[in-house]
């Protein structure tokens, strides 16, 4: 049963493509909607965005499927920018026992334990959400960012794509004219920090729900310290949340994991069936 969960862990980063399927610098101090108009609002949003190339992170990946109850394990998160998304599972004696692999590509999950792997593009995984689905927009809710779907970076020139309004403390971001998807983010207006990031398919449960809290420093800018993603719409719920600490900057790692011969393939139906069950 333990080994199942582990992968099942490994294999939720592509439940939130088929299951639904920015992070600011400080702003002026008492910066809001109320001082700003709704479009200088957005553009500080935008240009004041932090836009880290690389960020490491040692974290515990707190994990409740189903309502089960928690399973907690250790491991260390890596991303650079543009290229890939590293999570590395080792939660005894800093032994992996597997490792996921988001790149424009598409994504690999690697069971070290099982001596087993799913490869799956991103053509792939589009077709089964029925989605424009990319690399850019899990980057971008991992790196604590605004984003517009299909777009790479955003810039000042973006900001009428999106809706904004009040909400006590907050300020409530939606982007204009979504069709199938409809994506929602919420601002803090005093510090300008990107508090929570949602996808949600329109007309039903199913979502995604992304949220960010225990800010803490990065070369002088501010990077959450815990991550909590809530999968909506299923029968039972799952929840999965990142602990980090030891935040850097460093890149001075390798982007691409090479899958050893002896390992078995196996579909990304199989793994699906066994998670839905």
């Amino acid at each position: 049963m333990m080994k199942r969960i582990y992968f099942y862990l490994l294999t939720a980063l592509l439940i939130v493509f088929v299951s639904s399927c920015s992070s600011s610098k400080n702003m002026k101090k008492g910066a809001s909607i109320g001082n700003l108009s709704e479009a200088e609002y957005m553009e500080e949003l935008i240009n004041r965005a932090p836009a880290w190339d690389a960020v490491t992170a040692k974290i515990v990946l707190v994990v409740d499927m189903k309502g089960k109850g928690p399973t907690r394990l250790g491991g260390t998160l890596r991303i650079k920018r543009d290229e890939v998304i590293q999570l590395s599972l080792a939660p005894v004696l800093g032994i992996e026992i597997g490792r996921a692999e988001i790149s424009p590509d598409g994504v690999l999950v690697m069971d070290r334990m099982n001596k087993r792997y799913v490869e799956v593009p991103f053509d792939e995984l589009k077709m089964l959400a029925n989605a424009d689905l990319d690399f850019h927009t899990l980057q971008a809710l991992f790196l604590n960012e605004l984003f517009l779907p299909g777009k790479k970076t955003l810039t000042a020139r973006d900001v009428s794509a999106f809706a904004i309004r009040p909400e006590n403390e907050n300020a409530v971001i939606e982007v204009k004219n979504a069709k199938r998807f409809a994506y929602r983010f919420r601002t803090n207006t005093n510090d300008g920090l990107l508090k929570e990031s949602h996808i949600g398919l329109v007309g039903t449960d199913y979502g995604v729900n992304w949220e960010y809290d225990q800010f803490r420093p990065l070369e002088q800018k501010q990077f959450p310290g815990y991550m909590r993603i809530a999968f909506e719409g299923g029968k039972k719920p799952v929840e999965a949340a990142f602990e980090l600490s030891r935040l850097s900057t460093n890149s001075g790692w390798a982007t691409h994991t090479e899958v050893p011969k002896k390992y078995e393939k196996v579909e990304l139906q199989e793994i699906l069936k066994l998670f839905l069950k």
